[in-house]
């Protein structure tokens, strides 16, 4: 029954890439994102009441008013980032730490940045739980990165932001990538990718609308929280 829940998810997750490959310029995504979503257990980072739903291609709530994405945007997000094995990673909003479990499958270390000091310590009580020892958990502004580890092959932001952190793209190595979502509370969001060439330049694009919740914690939606 669980393993046809995920497999319905896997199937969905494709569906949406191809119906959305217009805008993304992603038919499908690579084998190893697919097997990670596949292998990380979805139903553990979601609250108890809402297990049974945690296979569907919906955001769910996790309490303190955050969500966990829906699967296909985890999935797109962490394929657009190019992971490599032997990358370092910086995840702002750790939230429940699925996409921080699903990284952690693919890189060689992340670290994340919760602003949220509850919805911290549970993902990384729940991280550890589940093995995923790669990942290195940290309370704070995520707006902010954190500049002693950088710099970062790779940052993937999970709340939408005003506009594109200065701190996060100061903290980018050259050849590296940024994905976020880019935009106001309850107002048109983008998700962006932002690449930095080895010349330290700047290229952006818009991949897709989206809905996140806001980035808080500093400048990230324009004022403190």
């Amino acid at each position: 029954m669980r393993q046809d829940r995920i497999r319905e998810m896997l199937r969905v997750i494709e569906q949406e890439c191809a119906y959305a490959a217009r805008l993304t310029g992603r038919a499908s995504l690579d084998e190893r994102v697919m097997k990670a979503m596949e292998n990380v257990p979805r139903d553990e980072f979601v609250p108890p009441g809402l297990k049974a739903a945690a296979f569907a291609d919906n955001a769910l709530p996790i309490g303190d008013g955050q969500t966990i994405s829906q699967p296909f945007i985890v999935a797109l997000m962490t394929d657009l980032l190019e992971p490599g094995e032997d990358d370092v990673i910086l995840e702002v909003g750790t939230g429940s730490g699925y996409q921080a479990a699903i990284l952690s499958t693919l890189v060689k270390k992340i670290y994340s940045v919760e602003v949220l000091p509850d919805l911290a310590v549970k993902a990384a009580e729940r991280l550890r739980r589940l093995g995923y020892a790669n990942v290195e958990t940290r309370t704070g502004n995520g707006y902010e990165g954190l500049p002693e580890h950088a710099p970062f092959d790779g940052i993937i932001v999970t709340a939408a932001a005003s506009h594109l952190p200065p701190p996060l793209i100061e903290q980018l190595k050259p050849g590296g990538r940024m994905v976020i979502p880019v935009g106001l509370p309850y107002m048109p969001q983008e998700l962006m990718l932002l690449e930095k060439n080895e010349k330290g330049e700047i290229r952006t694009r818009s991949v897709l609308g989206v809905a996140f919740v806001p980035l808080t914690g500093g400048r990230g939606d324009g004022g403190e929280k």
